[in-house]
């Protein structure tokens, strides 16, 4: 699929979201460090940081060795972290030091260069908006740890629902993830997200004219999905009648998809069939 950004524009954008977990990390303040995060309950935000800076050392390494098969985060140095005795401090500028190394790679690469990636884009670009959409994803996280404000642009939120809907689409995923089967009771059924603010210049990478507004199709599954779409999803912007309808403003409806809202908030409304709903939550959850 086409992204709706450039490889340089990813690779600031990641750099971007970087400073704002680290800054979220730094008004959570070091008595927080050993708080359960609310929406990843078994991670205290010192695990979350460290999460986060592994997998920043990770795709550094995927792509500036340009891996041809999978790499272990393990086998990737420095991470573990600096250990669970430091202080914010020196969390911290061991947070930054993943991000300015994911960051230097991926500019260092050819975007297009073959290398390797669990998705169906083997090549760095994937990776920089890989990297991009779980920064802003855990931000959240962070934000919501730290009882700070989360906001998140309209361009880079609608590109991170583009790339979860897309990835759940794909028959690597549906492979690694039984809870994807879920969904195959409901074929036949359609989800609709509306975003009431939707944003200017939040348009498809492909056409600018499409609306900022998803249409998700429940599909009976193919036989042999080893190749191509799950079939047992599809998905496209536009507008169109639904079983159930999430409606409210386009951050919110990012953070339902992902589980750090729940759909039951008062910042969203759900039109028609709840239970579709929490079924695809439920189905879609990385928990």
């Amino acid at each position: 699929m086409a992204y709706a950004f450039d490889h340089e524009r990813y690779c600031a954008e990641l750099a971007h979201q970087a400073g704002l977990f680290e800054a979220a990390l730094g008004a959570a303040g070091p008595d927080r460090l050993a708080a359960p995060v609310p929406t990843c309950p078994e991670w205290t935000l010192r695990e979350l940081t460290v999460h986060l800076g592994g997998a920043y050392r990770w795709f550094a390494h995927i792509v500036r060795t340009r891996a041809t098969e999978p790499v272990s985060p393990a086998d990737v140095a420095g991470g573990a972290g600096p250990g669970d005795d430091t202080g914010l401090d020196e969390l911290a500028e061991w947070f930054a030091d993943g991000a300015r190394d994911a960051v230097t790679a991926l500019r260092e690469a050819d975007p297009h260069a073959p290398t390797w990636s669990w998705a169906d884009d083997h090549t760095p670009a994937f990776w920089a908006r890989r990297a991009t959409h779980e920064t802003v994803v855990h931000r959240a996280d962070a934000c919501l740890a730290a009882g700070t404000d989360f906001q998140v642009s309209p361009e880079i939120a609608a590109d991170c629902v583009d790339e979860w809907l897309h990835l759940l689409t794909l028959p690597q995923l549906r492979a690694r993830k039984e809870s994807l089967r879920l969904l195959d009771e409901r074929a036949g059924a359609r989800l609709h997200l509306h975003p009431a603010d939707t944003p200017i210049g939040a348009h498809d990478a492909t056409d600018d004219a499409a609306p900022v507004e998803w249409v998700i199709d429940l599909t009976a599954p193919a036989q042999d999905a080893t190749e191509g779409p799950a079939h047992g999803l599809s998905w496209h912007r536009g507008h169109a009648k639904a079983d159930v309808a999430l409606r409210g403003p386009l951050t919110d409806l990012l953070l339902v998809l992902q589980r750090r809202l729940p759909s039951h908030s008062p910042r969203v409304e759900v039109l028609g069939d709840r239970t579709l709903l929490d079924l695809w939550l439920r189905a879609t959850s990385f928990d």
